[in-house]
This record gives structure tokens, C-alpha cells and sequence, in this order.
């Protein structure tokens, strides 16, 4: 009995000791939007302050657990106008919910370095599953620090997360797109 104990409690502390922690390198990191405009152009955008960590066992990224949070008063779309807009309580209502986060729940390899990441996003009140693709960029060392890129992709319905402002061209089109397209470039470093 007395060996078992020993097995497991060595099995145990392995896996702790495996475990590596990550932290986005905000300046080598962005988190971009697209949507579509007027049914006949894109407007893209941007969260200039995000941060985020990534917990993995022995940097195997089936094991990830990524969490993180963007601050909605970062929100840059290169036009003042539409980003108070964005700001105010018709889409993202940041004096209410000045923040945006997210856990991922599960990570799956599709191929090679693609995987499928699901997690929770909170947007306003709204908390949603959703999936990611993440592709796996590589693993270098710099500047005596190990770092390692992944890019993310996913799409949502903004109408899900309490963001259904909206109105139509005199053609009956939207002004504003349903599907917003999310791109997240994270470069992270290991601690």
C-alpha cells in the first residue's frame, strides 16, 4: 500500500512540476475584429489593452487552459465617432462592463499544429461557448526567454452577446454585419 502511495504521489508531483505557465506579450500580441459595413465593405478594428495566460503539461497544447480579458475602453477603429459609439450602452456599454473575458474549456488537435479550442465569452452580461481555431506558430528562444506564437481565429454573432444595434439602408440591407470575424495573435512567454 505503502508503494502506491509512493507511485502516486510521485505520478502527482510530475505533473505539477510539468505544468509551464505563459503570459501574452501584449507587444508582440494583437486582438483585431472585422465586420461588415453597409453590406458592400469591411471595418476592422482593434483592443489595444488585453491580457491573458496560458497554463499547459509539458508544452503539450491539448492540455492548455488560456484565460484572458480585453479592456472595452481600448477599443480603436481609427475613428473617434464610431469608437464612443462602440463605447456606449448600444453595443459594448463599457462604464457597465468595461470588460471582456474569456476561458477556454477544451483543446482538441485537428492536424499537425491546428487545434480546436472551446471556451466561455463573456461580452456584457452574456456568457456564451465558443469555438477557436488556433494554429500553433512554433517555439523559439530570445533574449534568454523561451516564446512560443499561436494565432486564433473565430467568428461570433454579436446579436448573441446583447449587441443587436442596428439599422437599414433604404435597400433594406444592414448597416452593420451580424458575424464579427476575431483574429488574436498572442506571442507568450514562458515563466
Amino acid at each position: 500500500m505503502k508503494l502506491k502511495l509512493v507511485i502516486l504521489s510521485l505520478f502527482i508531483s510530475n505533473i505539477f512540476f510539468a505544468q509551464s505557465k505563459w503570459i501574452i506579450d501584449p507587444s508582440h500580441s494583437s486582438v483585431q475584429f472585422a465586420i461588415d459595413h453597409l453590406v458592400i465593405s469591411e471595418v476592422t478594428g482593434s483592443f489595444n489593452s488585453f491580457n491573458g495566460s496560458m497554463t499547459m503539461i509539458a508544452d503539450d497544447l491539448t492540455t492548455a487552459n488560456l484565460s484572458g480579458e480585453i479592456t472595452v475602453n481600448s477599443v480603436d477603429t481609427k475613428n473617434g465617432q464610431r469608437d464612443g459609439h462602440l463605447k456606449a450602452p448600444d453595443f459594448f456599454d463599457a462604464a457597465k462592463y468595461p470588460k471582456i473575458t474569456f476561458k477556454s474549456t477544451s483543446v482538441s488537435k485537428i492536424k499537425n499544429k491546428t487545434y480546436l479550442m472551446k471556451g466561455d465569452l463573456t461580452i456584457k452580461d452574456v456568457t456564451k461557448s465558443i469555438e477557436l481555431k488556433v494554429s500553433h506558430k512554433g517555439t523559439a528562444q530570445f533574449m534568454g526567454q523561451t516564446k512560443t506564437g499561436i494565432k486564433v481565429t473565430a467568428a461570433i454573432n454579436r446579436s448573441d452577446f446583447g449587441l443587436s444595434y442596428n439599422s437599414l439602408l433604404e435597400t433594406g440591407g444592414a448597416i452593420v454585419g451580424s458575424e464579427v470575424r476575431i483574429t488574436l495573435n498572442f506571442e507568450l512567454v514562458k515563466r
